[in-house]
């Protein structure tokens, strides 16, 4: 069976090196009208999650599973974009107080890292700001109980998620251990309080130890999603109209797909 140890302790011979990565793709969705108001949409994203953020972010995340950073490397882009790589290893460690432009903090046995991909569209005024996280840790620690956190640090209207165990460990009878864990979804780490909010969607193949999770923000709330005095001034019907570009975006979004391409 393969995986033969789920449900108990596992007694293993020397060192957990089961590889446990956790991958997050979140976005946040808005509309400017004008130019100008698109304009100031990306210079705010970049001035609200520049590297100095997101590396607060990740040095949390850190403290959340228990891991030791080892490095960090930080960098901001030009025009616009972020990144920063977390290296980790197992075992707690206080916060740094280094500070760059961009993170990177790098594990000996793990990483983490972060990238901003801020863009818009200038014919229909739709504003996309996407955050790519990916943690990855090897032995005890799990980037799972770092998911609520995630989560609630970005204005997450559509959050794709994926998880997946590689590689083998030995118990100490010399048997192979493919995960060293109980899951059979990865929503099974998600508060039910944030699940609440959210139309969520898996694709799990738990035999393989691979997990899907995909989840859009249920209630819209046109106000939220609107950016710059010009949005003020809008009409009702020019409301109507945009609440149903946001709605086509992130279903498409969502779908990872074209929704016009699909009907016609």
């Amino acid at each position: 069976m393969l995986n033969h140890c789920r449900g108990r302790k596992i007694k293993l011979q020397g060192f957990n090196n089961l590889t446990k990565s956790l991958s997050f793709n979140i976005y946040d969705i808005c509309y400017a009208a004008s130019k100008s108001s698109q304009i100031d949409y990306l210079e705010y994203i970049d001035e609200e999650y520049n590297s100095e953020k997101l590396r607060s972010i990740l040095e949390e995340v850190t403290n959340i599973i228990e891991a030791k950073i080892v490095n960090i490397s930080t960098q901001d882009y030009d025009p616009r974009g972020a990144s920063v790589t977390i290296l980790i290893n197992e075992g707690h460690s206080p916060r740094m107080d280094e500070k760059g432009g961009g993170a990177v903090a790098h594990l000996d046995k793990s990483h983490i890292a972060a990238h901003t991909y801020p863009e818009n569209d200038s014919v229909n005024g739709i504003a996309t700001f996407r955050v790519d996280i990916d943690v990855s840790t090897c032995g005890t620690i799990s980037p799972l109980r770092a998911l609520d956190f995630l989560i609630d640090s970005f204005d997450s209207d559509i959050v794709l998620m994926d998880y997946r165990v590689r590689g083998f460990t030995r118990d100490v009878k010399g048997r192979k251990v493919y995960i060293d864990h109980d899951i059979t979804s990865i929503q099974d780490y998600i508060s039910d309080e944030i699940l609440d909010e959210y139309t969520a969607y898996d694709i799990n193949i738990v035999s393989d130890n691979i997990f899907h999770s995909k989840m859009m923000l249920k209630k819209m709330k046109l106000e939220n999603y609107l950016f710059g005095s010009d949005s003020e001034k809008m009409s009702k019907t020019e409301k109507t109209r945009v609440r149903t570009l946001l709605k086509k975006e992130i279903q498409e979004i969502f779908e990872c797909k074209n929704i016009f391409d699909r009907e016609s």
